[in-house]
């Protein structure tokens, strides 16, 4: 065990032992994340459902297996990137996350960012995505890579819907699928030697915040 591995294994003890909010009151399981110490890719959802928190693993129910299939979409598989949730614990009913419980968690989803410290974080639906982008709405905005500044630290930030919404409509289905195929490709062009994605990237930030200041 390498000291990344190390370190995500100590905050999951944490996760484990947390009393922070009053969730791990009714949860069963914590929910710390999963996945590799050095993944390029880190995907963020909102909380665990119903099978996550029987089992501790995070999305392992029908969301989970329709990200699975996203995933190959997008050339990667589950033991190459980390997935992990705004919330450790599940809210009862799979209620929406209360402010308090995302501020009370937010320590935790930090610290394993900043030791896996990933080229990519792809947000799974609105609650992720407001993370980064506070304002935002999922409608305007996924599909989308752009730069963010998060504690100290600049990421490259894709927000896409969350699967289960995908589950839920059709034609959301379809463009979840369009967006893990621009995930590919996209990562296909970083990985290449003296690629100049990041270059366009940074050029089509600066141009998005020279419109803002219009």
């Amino acid at each position: 065990m390498n000291k990344k591995e190390e370190e995500l294994a100590r905050i999951a003890e944490e996760i484990a032992q947390c009393q922070k909010c009053p969730l791990y009151k009714t949860a069963t399981k914590p929910v710390p994340g999963q996945g590799s110490a050095e993944a390029r890719v880190i995907f963020i959802g909102e909380a665990p459902g119903y099978y996550e928190d029987q089992s501790g693993v995070p999305f392992c129910g029908r969301a989970g297996k329709l990200l699975d299939k996203m995933l190959v979409l997008a050339g990667l598989k589950r033991e190459d990137v980390f997935i992990g949730n705004i919330l450790k614990h599940r809210p009862p009913g799979n209620r929406d996350p209360k402010p308090e419980e995302i501020t009370a968690c937010r320590g935790f989803l930090n610290r394993q960012i900043a030791v896996i410290e990933p080229e990519i974080i792809v947000t799974l639906g609105r609650f992720a995505m407001n993370k980064f982008l506070p304002e935002a709405k999922i409608s305007q905005a996924h599909g989308q890579f752009r730069f963010v500044d998060y504690n100290d630290k600049e990421y490259i930030l894709f927000p896409v819907y969350h699967p289960a919404a995908a589950l839920r409509r059709t034609s959301l289905k379809e463009t979840e699928e369009e967006d893990f195929k621009k995930l590919k490709e996209f990562l296909f062009k970083l990985s290449q030697a003296n690629s100049p994605v990041k270059e366009e990237l940074v050029k089509r930030d600066d141009k998005e915040k020279q419109m803002s200041l219009l």
